[in-house]
């Protein structure tokens, strides 16, 4: 193709072709930093496998952290329909990210094996994102904030979170807004503890769902919790079976006892109040 050619092409395209002076689609997402962000320690192949895996999970989490925190300011502000938006944005990436579980479960135990030996005690278990998220979603748990004692700024990040209401909190204290009964202990508990059921909260809850077309913002509001619930349950569910298929009950590189540790965390329930109320309706 010659030179002549090859502009008229791309004038027929309509493409801008000369970024000498403007900003390219490398330029905006940053890709220099993102792609050259992949450092294997091992000479084996299918390590960037896993690296590509973890560092895309972190934007996810991310991008879910930047919606939730929109979620919790909504609440406070009474401003639901957005809120609506942004949870079912979550549950949506959490859905994601139980996909992008089949793409590490194609990495056997052998390939796994010959890197695990790179890898030295780094694991999941230390993100502090994840650490957040959790407290965002009402999974407390102070012990785990040490991990992060290291890097002061992380460290006070998630001492804020673990002291913050979280997004179901702010339902609640929501609930209570509106004109329902919920127990004053409830609303000015220490936030910085596990979420534990409340009757007075469940009797909130059940009222709504007994007559949603009186109550039909909050009935939206639960139903959108439990979405997110069930996709979060989802993905830690789709988390131990692939770490299960790939190392079996190995202890895990950060410490913990592995799968067996992660099916204790299947057992926690966020929501407690909007589960236990379908028993009685």
């Amino acid at each position: 193709m010659t030179q002549n050619e090859h502009n008229t092409d791309a004038a027929w395209h309509n493409a801008k072709m000369d970024f000498s002076k403007d900003m390219s689609y490398g330029d905006y997402l940053g890709l220099n930093e993102i792609l050259n962000a992949q450092h294997p320690r091992s000479p084996n192949h299918n390590e960037m496998l896993f690296i590509v895996q973890h560092q895309t999970s972190e934007l996810w989490i991310k991008l879910m952290l930047h919606e939730l925190h929109a979620v919790r300011a909504q609440l406070r502000l009474g401003d639901l329909p957005p809120a609506f938006k942004m949870l079912s944005r979550v549950a949506r990436i959490m859905d994601q990210l139980v996909h992008a579980w089949d793409v590490l479960a194609t990495m056997t135990p052998s390939e796994y094996t010959a890197i695990r030996p790179y890898l030295g005690h780094s694991s999941g278990f230390q993100s502090h994102q994840y650490r957040e998220l959790e407290f965002l979603l009402g999974n407390k748990n102070e012990k785990l904030v040490s991990l992060h004692a290291s890097q002061p700024a992380l460290h006070s990040l998630l001492i804020d979170a673990l002291n913050a209401p979280s997004i179901y909190d702010e339902a609640i204290m929501l609930l209570a807004r509106g004109g329902f009964q919920i127990d004053a202990q409830r609303l000015n508990q220490d936030w910085s503890q596990n979420i534990t059921a409340n009757e007075s909260v469940k009797l909130a809850w059940l009222s709504i769902y007994q007559a949603p077309e009186k109550y039909w913002s909050y009935y939206e509001l639960a139903e959108k919790l439990v979405d997110l619930e069930t996709a979060f349950r989802n993905w830690r569910f789709r988390h131990v079976t692939t770490v299960e298929r790939i190392i079996g009950f190995k202890s895990g590189t950060g410490g913990t006892a592995g799968v067996s540790y992660l099916r204790k965390m299947l057992d926690v329930v966020l929501f407690p109040e909007l589960f236990a109320l379908r028993t009685d309706l």
